[in-house]
């Protein structure tokens, strides 16, 4: 059985490249919020991933 080619995570698991779609869809997923809200996330704290799920938790 191959690799489902479709299902892609990020290059970089510690920074969110709201640049690319399928980045995009796996951390919204991933914390459960629009891309509206991950944007927001990533404006007030920037891309590290680490730091978006903190802001998010809040």
């Amino acid at each position: 059985m191959s690799d489902n080619k479709t299902l892609r995570a990020p290059q970089d698991s510690s920074r969110i490249a709201m640049g690319e779609d399928y980045e995009v869809a796996y951390w919204t997923d991933r914390f459960g919020v629009s891309r509206e809200r991950l944007q927001q996330a990533v404006d007030a704290v920037g891309n590290g991933a680490d730091a978006v799920e903190e802001y998010l938790k809040r």
